[in-house]
């Protein structure tokens, strides 16, 4: 079969549109052909470095999958053949502690595909049936592909995470990326109010756009500053940021006394200022929050099918011209995902 994989770590020159193995369909598992895919963050990581993730190579790429079941077990009662699905990147042990208790991103042997296992951006997958949802009605593969990673990160950090009210403001750093813009339109559902930031001036006028109450320039301005200003000396409730050590000394100082920051990445550094005296005596609470659960997925994916959220698309591209894909997403030029039209090589 025809696939997306890496070879190597440095760059696009690692990055090969070829021929791979097709895989073999195991009992439990169903067969999806990928019709759809997205890119993230993650695979321009994998593709840099990779560093700290367990992972043989040849790789294949991509954590956003969506496309039509070919073949699973006779007996499977969830699922039929030639139905539209969406692949879940993450497959639990389905035994330790954390599966059992629903939460198997905390598994003690998590694989996500395009990480630490072979990804999506291939013409078919096996994978555990229960890693495979039915696609919300009115989405196309594309669209739908790019739910399973960005949008239920953020959802499980909205809502699991940080338990977003109403009445409360949140902080969110970074629009434009997928996660960033997730979040915002996560937080207006529940009616709090949003603070965007982002350096560029498009960025933050789409943003407002889109429902945020405020945004902020985060290029040489004190962002705390502005924070506090915008909340008459208060602080938000919440912070929302996937940067890390670039922003961590103002997500801190946004903070009300007992807010929470919830982190999913460190795209700036992994080793920001702790500031501990602050985080104690004003009672702050730091969560750190990764991917989704199946439930969270489900919930994510209901709201879609009643039409509350689509993610924003900046960009398609042929999964011929993954390398032109990879680039855009590189640049941090994009606004919402980058998707890849599979049937296109």
């Amino acid at each position: 079969m025809r696939a997306v994989f890496l070879t190597g770590h440095g760059g696009n020159a690692m990055v090969e549109i070829g021929e791979r193995p097709m895989p073999e369909r195991r009992p439990g598992e169903a067969m999806v052909r990928i019709l759809g895919a997205g890119l993230n963050r993650v695979d321009l990581y994998m593709r840099d470095s990779g560093a700290g993730i367990t992972h043989k190579l040849p790789l294949i790429m991509g954590l956003d999958g969506a496309g039509e079941i070919v073949d699973l077990d006779a007996a499977e009662p969830r699922l039929k053949l030639g139905q539209k699905v969406i692949v879940h990147p993450g497959v639990g042990c389905g035994r330790c502690e954390f599966c059992q208790r629903g939460e198997h991103v905390l598994c003690t042997s998590m694989q996500l595909m395009g990480e630490h296992r072979d990804g999506l951006l291939c013409d078919y997958v096996s994978v555990p049936v229960q890693n495979v949802f039915p696609m919300p009605a009115g989405f196309d593969v594309v669209e739908a592909a790019c739910l399973g990673t960005a949008p239920l990160t953020a959802w499980r950090m909205v809502f699991t995470k940080a338990r977003v009210q109403p009445h409360e403001s949140v902080l969110i750093f970074g629009i434009g990326g997928s996660v960033s813009l997730s979040a915002l339109r996560f937080v207006k559902m529940t009616g709090a109010r949003a603070i965007v930031t982002s350096r560029d001036p498009r960025k933050r006028d789409r943003a407002l756009a889109l429902g945020a109450d405020a945004a902020i320039d985060g290029t040489g301005v004190d962002i705390a500053g502005r924070v506090m200003e915008l909340t008459d000396g208060r602080g938000v409730d919440v912070v929302i940021e996937n940067v890390g050590e670039a922003v961590w000394p103002f997500a801190l100082k946004s903070l009300v006394r007992g807010g929470r920051i919830v982190t999913c990445g460190a795209t700036s550094g992994d080793r920001p200022s702790a500031d501990l005296r602050r985080m104690f005596i004003r009672q702050l609470q730091v969560l750190g929050s990764t991917h989704g659960t199946f439930a969270e997925f489900s919930s994510l994916l209901a709201v879609c099918g009643r039409g509350l959220f689509r993610p924003i698309m900046d960009s398609r591209f042929p999964v011929g011209q993954a390398h032109a894909a990879l680039d855009r997403l590189e640049q941090g030029a994009q606004f919402g995902k980058v998707g890849i039209e599979m049937t296109d090589w």
